[in-house]
């Protein structure tokens, strides 16, 4: 643990830039000696001999003035009114990331810096998070906190970093963040969680910087907006709207009222059944952190329809019906400079819009040579990269995948998860040595080298919040074939045969003979009009999967909330 300062604040504790060439020497010209004659020879006449005479020089002309170059046109004006926005999260690529949480908090602050946001992100301080990164850090100061209902008291140490106009905040205390993964299990995460919310709130506090919004994301931050709404309510910060979004609602920060009361000292309001309390004798962070906000979002249109289900609604349907007047659905985007086919170093070729077809041919050759399949450009590759889990529809892909493989076919799957999984793929590796190839681990060169050398991608989800291979697939020109839930259909334009329109494939029942289906439409197209296959590729690339439009969306509802 970090060396406390001298001083021992409270929560709301405030800090402290040709030579000239020389000219050539003139030589004076010879006159070349008389010879000496006989006088034989002298009594002839001689013709006069010209004298020649140097012609002058020609006058030197000055050159013509270069022309004064183009004025650069203007940067385009920045939006106004300018706003403030602290996130509060878990995690962030790329210091720590389990998830497309990690992603979505490095990605959007950098979008909305763009915007004319001033951004902040605090989030854990884990041991696990590299050196090279740690060394960068600053220490900005430090101070006690009070926290759970016995007066206990924790350090919390403030490291800084900044980047990309992105200013992160990293709380420290090896206490409760110097183990090996940021989630364990709920008896260590629950009061490492109670402590970050408030240790949050209290840098924010000790550093004098007041968020027009305060933006907080999953239930590792659910009890931010409790905490503000009660105990910080005579603070500076009370002065800040509160967004929270759900990113995936199956995990929620659940367990019983004493041992919530006991690490968060909250005050009895809060567990009741509007807010904390749930099933009268649990209480739920994420739960709470709904009911106190300003704006709960999460990150697709039809996942907010969902939710409100009792099919989606993970025990929180009710509630989130309750507060539908608040809920908001914006769809992810991807950081399109990352996610980059025509600059990605870790192709084998490189490619762009306008060599994509090449360029992929290319990249499935070499990844076939990379994983031992059969090298030949002229099978259709399917690649899947996913948690090994049940919630990605796995248990279809395992029904299906023995009559894929077909001769014409390979299957590639990269990810890991439930032993379950992982067993039943390396066995159909076995099955079918050198058409299918399961790599279980994780690799992010592999990742994307997959999403270049296959033709199809599949994303075949029981329930997907957004999804974010989806968007990556596209980006690299690799069709998707995904499940109708979530942001997998807000995002995949099924393709239309008779219009020739869209950009995947869909089915929409979770149905093992619904995604063969339209694997076996894909493939039909791919083999037998391989033109319009190269269309749809060509379209998929063309989509807009950046934050920009997503990021926009953001900052509106941002100065909807404080019209001041």
């Amino acid at each position: 643990m970090p060396t406390k300062q001298p001083k021992n604040e409270t929560t709301t504790a405030k800090a402290t830039t040709a030579k000239a060439k020389p000219a050539a020497k003139k030589t004076a010209a010879k006159k070349p000696a008389a010879k000496k004659t006989t006088a034989k020879k002298a009594a002839k006449v001689e013709a006069p001999v010209e004298e020649k005479v140097e012609a002058a020089p020609e006058p030197e002309v000055a050159p013509a003035p270069a022309p004064e170059p183009e004025p650069a046109p203007a940067p385009e004006p920045m939006p106004e009114p300018r706003r403030s926005v602290a996130f509060i999260g878990s995690e962030c690529y790329p210091f720590v990331k389990t998830g497309g949480l990690g992603d979505v908090m490095y990605a959007l602050p950098k979008a909305l810096v763009a915007l004319n946001c001033d951004v902040k992100v605090i989030v854990p301080n884990y041991g696990v998070i590299k050196p090279e990164w740690k060394e960068k850090m600053v220490f900005r100061g430090s101070f006690d906190m009070d926290l759970c209902a016995d007066g206990r008291s924790f350090y919390v140490g403030i490291m800084e970093y900044v980047w990309d106009g992105v200013v992160y905040d990293f709380i420290d205390n090896e206490e409760f963040f110097a183990g090996g993964n940021p989630y364990t299990n709920l008896v260590d995460d629950i009061p490492k969680f109670c402590y970050f919310g408030k240790a949050a709130l209290a840098a924010l506090n000790y550093m004098e910087w007041v968020p027009d919004i305060i933006h907080c994301h999953d239930w590792q931050a659910g009890l931010v907006p409790v905490y503000l709404r009660t105990m910080f309510a005579d603070t500076a910060l009370s002065h800040a709207k509160v967004v929270t979004t759900i990113h995936n609602l199956r995990f929620q920060g659940k367990y019983n009222i004493p041992t919530l009361k006991y690490w968060s000292n909250l005050p009895d309001s809060a567990f009741n059944m509007g807010a904390l309390q749930e099933e009268w004798t649990e209480a739920n962070m994420l739960k709470g952190g709904l009911a106190y906000s300003d704006l709960i979002t999460t990150v697709s249109n039809t996942y907010a329809g969902e939710i409100q289900t009792a099919e989606y609604g993970e025990g929180l349907d009710a509630h989130l019906r309750h507060h539908s007047g608040k809920l908001r659905g914006i769809v992810n985007g991807i950081d399109i400079d990352i996610w980059n086919p025509a600059t990605d170093k870790l192709l084998a070729a490189p490619y762009g819009v306008d060599d994509a077809i090449e360029g992929k041919k290319a990249n499935k050759l070499a990844l076939q040579k990379s994983l031992g399949l059969y090298e030949d450009s002229g099978k259709f590759v399917i690649g899947l990269i996913s948690r090994l889990t049940n919630q990605k529809g796995l248990d279809l892909v395992s029904a299906v995948a023995p009559g894929l493989i077909d001769g014409n076919t390979q299957l590639v799957i990269l990810g890991t998860g439930d032993a379950e999984y992982e067993n039943n793929f390396r066995a159909l590796e076995n099955d079918h040595k050198g058409e299918v190839c399961a790599y279980i681990a994780y690799d992010e060169a592999l990742s994307h080298q997959i999403y270049a050398g296959c033709d199809a991608f599949l994303v075949p989800s029981q329930f997907e919040p957004c999804g974010l291979t989806q968007l990556i697939s596209m980006r690299y020109g690799s069709v998707p074939i995904v499940r109708e839930t979530g942001g997998l259909k807000d995002t995949v334009e099924p393709y239309n045969m008779y219009e020739n329109t869209g950009n995947g494939y869909t089915f929409d029942r979770y149905e093992s003979g619904l995604l063969w289906d339209a694997i076996n439409r894909a493939k039909t197209l791919y083999f037998e009009d391989r033109a319009d296959w190269d269309r749809m590729v060509i379209r998929d690339m063309e989509k807009d999967v950046s934050w920009k439009k997503s990021a926009e969306q953001y900052r509106q509802y941002y100065l909807e909330l404080t019209q001041w």
